[in-house]
């Protein structure tokens, strides 16, 4: 009996003792953050709108083609003439430029730019489920290898109360019944124990998911991370710092441009174009010239997309409006979890300290022969109950933070303090801004690359 409390007693603990070399927490974080496959999807989908905004930047150089054509040709120059064929080579060089689309090109720059920055809050928010993953598995595990232990105690103490009554029933203090009912409770821990031990591979399991390894010896706990005062103070932040809320900031910004990219798609197109040209004979010659062209008639077309691109402005807004809403109510919902979950582990520091006292109590009548066997075993299930429900309480109780500072999106690398080397969205950006060619700046872009695979 002694044996099986002080058991429970180390397993009621949500924060194991540390060991050498122990797995901590910040070791999941950083592991979680390093082998993320998620974290590179977006980190890829955020260098492909890079380049769309190397691409929209391009729109504003000139465009030179080259050109061979070589043919075999046969004519005459009247009916009666004689007929002259050949092969004719031509080289030509041309290049144009849009001297003026008022305000197209720069308007297009500007949304790439804005796209840029909606998926960087996309990796954000990618980055906070990654970490709350991995804490989810830490504590998971450790819960689930503290469910383990009371289980096995159980099964252990079970026993000893099963012996104990086909012991008493030899010397006819007790029925038949009593022994059977002992057996059926034996067999109950027993299911209790395998679904324990399978509840433990399936959080190994979710471990080796979000950090890329099984846990090893697992680490005590830290600190929490400190919150607010208040769950207003929560929201506050929540509402200036969540990547849901900038992000949607963010596409409000590129719709509002798209309508006046839509707007200045009714003006004119004015551009340039020169060329040289040289054939197989000799013969050299040159153009330059201006063109400005204006769509007069489209069939109601760009009206048509004008009135789209303004109401996808409106929902723009209407979905900006709507992540506030769903931000605000997150916090509110994590923060009424955690205060739930303080509440549940101080009740079931109350309802331990009751249910040992009872079954110390029940046990003790029971060797008087006041209490039956079915009275020990129900006071027994009812203190294991009461150091489950303790357990699972306190590990609600610690991701109640991180759920909360996740609904604020301080779930970050940088936040945490992790101590380690991030994915810098600047540096891909920075190298392609400026649409570079294959040139000195496109070996230094090779090797940016390079790192970053």
């Amino acid at each position: 009996m002694r044996g099986f409390f002080a058991a429970a007693a180390v397993a009621v603990s949500v924060l194991a003792a540390p060991m050498a070399q122990a797995e901590t927490l910040t070791d999941a974080f950083i592991a979680a953050y390093r082998n993320s496959n998620l974290l590179d999807k977006q980190a890829a989908t955020l260098r492909a709108a890079d380049e769309d905004v190397a691409q929209a930047m391009a729109t504003l150089r000139p465009i030179v083609d080259f050109a061979i054509n070589s043919g075999y040709s046969r004519s005459q120059q009247t009916a009666s003439g004689r007929f002259t064929d050949g092969i004719r080579t031509t080289f030509d060089l041309s290049a144009q430029l849009t001297l003026l689309d008022f305000g197209r090109r720069a308007i297009r720059i500007e949304i790439a730019k804005e796209s840029v920055l909606a998926t960087r809050e996309l990796l954000r928010s990618v980055e906070q489920d990654v970490l709350f993953a991995a804490v989810e598995a830490y504590v998971d595990v450790q819960v689930n290898q503290q469910l383990l232990a009371l289980r096995e105690s159980n099964v252990r103490l079970v026993t000893q109360e099963l012996r104990a009554a086909q012991d008493r029933f030899e010397v006819g203090e007790i029925t038949r019944t009593d022994v059977s009912i002992a057996e059926a409770r034996l067999a109950a821990a027993r299911a209790g124990l395998a679904a324990a031990e399978g509840n433990l591979m399936v959080a190994r399991e979710a471990y080796k998911a979000a950090t890329g390894a099984y846990p090893r010896t697992l680490a005590r706990l830290p600190a929490s991370p400190s919150l607010p005062a208040s769950m207003e103070a929560a929201r506050t932040v929540a509402l200036r710092t969540h990547p849901a809320i900038l992000g949607a900031q963010r596409r409000v910004t590129i719709n509002e441009l798209g309508v006046e990219l839509q707007k200045a798609g009714f003006k004119p197109t004015v551009s340039a174009r020169a060329g040289v040209g040289i054939n197989d004979a000799g013969a050299e010659s040159q153009s330059f010239g201006l063109s400005l062209n204006q769509r007069v008639y489209s069939g109601g077309a760009q009206a048509s997309l004008l009135r789209q691109s303004i109401a996808q402005r409106d929902g723009a807004r209407a979905d900006l409006a709507q992540a506030g809403v769903q931000i605000a109510e997150g916090v509110g919902n994590a923060w009424a979890g955690l205060t739930i979950a303080n509440a549940q582990v101080q009740a079931g520091d109350r309802q331990i300290r009751a249910a040992q006292t009872a079954f110390d109590g029940v046990r003790e009548e029971a060797n008087l022969g006041a209490r039956t066997t079915l009275d020990v075993l129900n006071a027994e299930q009812e203190l294991l109950d009461a150091r489950v429900t303790r357990i699972q309480a306190e590990a609600q109780r610690y991701l109640g933070v991180y759920r909360v500072l996740a609904t604020m999106g301080l779930l970050s690398v940088e936040h945490l303090k992790l101590g380690i080397p991030t994915y810098d969205p600047a540096a891909y950006y920075n190298a392609v801004k400026s649409a570079p060619v294959h040139s000195a700046q496109g070996k230094k872009l090779d090797r940016i690359l390079e790192k970053l695979k």
